[in-house]
């Protein structure tokens, strides 16, 4: 059975702070959504991506850029 993790790691690109966020292998191998980061409450596009091997990494990018 393949392994799937459950949350993924970002850096928010307005604070610096390391973020981890709940990644949903069900919703798919590449999902984005925006939130605020909970550290700083800026506005952030968060893309979670799913490699082969079922491991989840995060990217974070400014709502407005």
């Amino acid at each position: 059975m393949e392994r799937y993790d459950d949350t993924a790691s970002y850096v928010c690109p307005h604070c610096g702070e390391t973020i981890d966020t709940p990644a949903d292998p069900g919703a798919g191998d590449e999902q984005e959504y925006t939130d605020d980061c909970p550290v700083c409450c800026n506005p952030l596009r968060i893309r979670v991506r799913f490699d082969a091997s079922g491991g989840a990494v995060a990217d974070a990018t400014p709502e407005n850029g």
